[in-house]
């Protein structure tokens, strides 16, 4: 049997739901859903099995709070988010259910409603094995890389700045890419307190798999075909700043920062 993270002392996560409970309604799963967290950031992408089409993409960072307690207490933030809830902090609570899979609870938009109400949730999530990648068996390289906007500068005038946010991330022989448009701007609140306003347009996507070699699963969204592919490989990859949280690498002529890293 393949091994999990936690199996091969891996502090990342390679994940998938199994069902989405709004409650009082009886669970369903309409998605193909993966999620690749390393240290403490998160890639999650949600297709949809009936359309093809994204249901749910969104990347931030995985706080967890009350580390070895039950339940377990995680913020999520959004960076990038397809439903445009960018910069929301999402708070969510774990338990062990008995096969062992993980019981997620709280509230969240229901955006299949009119308005969007907040609603009442239950999602059951299930630890995956790492795919072998191109290391070999029972090793491997996961990282998470964020765009590098520290050069953007939003003033205080109102006028708005449209920034290319970009995630990249890898999880043995997993591997996701996200982008999106974002349009950057202060706004001033009820006491004059100016804040960052983020709205998204639509998200790009891709997941490869590998198997001898790396195959694309799913590429969608106006920009999908030209994200960087395992394919053609990260230059790099793996050495000096690579390894350093906090440290940028270039891609295709673009900073990125390194957000985790992790080798076995």
């Amino acid at each position: 049997m393949a091994a999990t993270g936690a199996m091969l002392g891996s502090t990342s996560s390679f994940s998938t739901r199994i069902s989405l409970r709004w409650v009082p309604e009886p669970p369903a799963e309409t998605t193909d859903t993966i999620v690749l967290s390393v240290g403490e950031y998160f890639i999650d992408l949600r297709m949809d099995k009936a359309s093809g089409a994204i249901d749910w993409a969104m990347a931030g960072t995985r706080i967890v709070e009350n580390p070895g307690e039950v339940p377990l207490n995680v913020r999520f933030t959004r960076e990038l988010d397809s439903l445009n809830e960018i910069g929301m902090v999402d708070p969510a609570n774990f338990s062990p259910l008995p096969n062992g899979d993980d019981l997620e609870t709280g509230e969240m938009p229901r955006t299949d409603l009119p308005g969007a109400p907040m609603t009442a949730f239950e999602e059951v999530w299930r630890e995956l094995p790492f795919r072998e990648g191109p290391e070999g068996a029972k090793k491997g390289l996961s990282w998470i890389l964020e765009s590098d906007d520290s050069n953007v500068n939003v003033s205080e005038n109102g006028e708005e700045v449209t920034v290319t946010k970009i995630f990249f991330g890898r999880i043995w022989g997993t591997y996701l890419a996200f982008q999106q448009v974002q349009i950057h701007s202060q706004e001033k609140d009820a006491e004059g307190s100016l804040s960052l306003k983020r709205t998204g347009a639509e998200v790009s996507a891709r997941r490869e798999e590998w198997s001898s070699g790396w195959e694309e699963k799913y590429v969608v969204g106006p920009d999908g075909a030209t994200l960087p592919s395992m394919k053609n490989g990260f230059e790099g990859e793996g050495q000096g700043s690579w390894r350093v949280p906090g440290e940028k690498v270039v891609i295709q002529g673009k900073s990125f920062i390194v957000r985790a890293f992790e080798e076995i």
